[in-house]
């Protein structure tokens, strides 16, 4: 098994939402059809928030931020994908492709199929399954035991939240299942913690599946302080000791972090601490350094060199 590189894997899945899993994507996109990105789809904010409120459906916006960072061929089509409207109209604010997907899926078309439409439309090879074709919102329990609604009330939680849940039980796509089931490496973060990475976990089917892979399994930690205080609060150790309490079991062999990150008492998980930081906005994740320490991480793990110190 040892010495694989990241082209020797048939399947690489990832877990996430929006700018996050959409570097990920990029910095593995050369794998085209064998890799495969979860998405969140909980977002209540913004261009997405709005079409949700007045037509319903799933979040939209963390799929079209993915498909936004995989294209590669520059055309009419991605440039209408991406367009933003301006001015003070009702339209205002509004992503094209947020609504494009929306269209689509008002045709009765299933989200995962509009997707694809989409992906050949863009020309993007890689996979997107968004993690439940059922609408959904997070929920947290926060320290006095009331329940806050949506991703934009958690993102402003000031304390750790007691508990988190979706607002109904939902199916999980199961294109998505099949591709952990198939999955040689699986990859979550970076991301918002509460917002972006979370929502997946509290998906039943996806929990059980992440519970029973034998794949090995990367987190990819943040370069800045996120933004949600309650998310900034938490050490390294902290989420992965929250990640595993949802999935059922210690399912994170390796976590990916910058040099100026502590890692804290994780165990025997691997840590490889690499710079990673884009030249031009160092809190995002550079796609080449990204790629080359997720290259060391397999490596790694392939030679069983799991023990650091605590």
């Amino acid at each position: 098994m040892g010495n694989r590189t990241l082209s020797d894997l048939n399947q690489v899945v990832a877990l996430g939402g929006g700018h996050g899993l959409g570097r990920v994507m990029s910095a593995l996109s050369f794998l085209g059809p064998r890799l495969t990105g979860i998405v969140t789809t909980t977002d209540n904010g913004g261009s997405t928030g709005r079409i949700r409120r007045s037509e319903g459906g799933i979040a939209w916006g963390d799929t079209r931020n993915c498909l936004n960072q995989l294209i590669t061929e520059p055309s009419i089509a991605s440039t209408m994908f991406e367009y933003r409207f301006t001015g003070n109209g009702e339209l205002s604010g509004h992503n094209l492709g947020n609504l494009m997907l929306k269209a689509l899926d008002n045709l009765s078309v299933r989200p995962l199929e509009a997707i694809n439409l989409i992906r050949s439309l863009l020309k993007v090879d890689a996979m997107l399954i968004p993690m439940s074709e059922q609408p959904v919102d997070l929920v947290a329990i926060d320290q006095e035991g009331h329940e806050v609604h949506g991703e934009l009330n958690v993102d402003r939680l000031t304390a750790v939240p007691q508990s988190l849940q979706l607002s109904l039980p939902v199916s999980a796509t199961l294109e998505a299942i099949q591709a952990i089931d198939r999955a040689e490496l699986v990859i979550i973060g970076p991301g918002s913690f509460y917002t972006s990475l979370m929502p997946i976990l509290l998906v039943n089917e996806l929990a059980q599946a992440l519970r029973r892979s034998t794949a090995p399994m990367v987190y990819v930690g943040n370069l800045g302080r996120e933004l949600s205080p309650a998310a900034a609060s938490l050490a390294l150790e902290d989420k992965l000791a929250i990640m595993s309490q949802y999935v059922g079991r210690t399912w994170i062999d390796a976590a990916v972090i910058g040099p100026d990150i502590t890692a804290g008492h994780i165990g025997e998980r691997l840590i490889v601490r690499e710079p990673l930081s884009a030249s031009d906005i160092p809190y995002r994740h550079d796609r080449h350094l990204l790629h080359d320490a997720l290259e060391h991480t397999l490596l790694a793990l392939d030679n069983r060199y799991l023990k650091t110190p605590a």
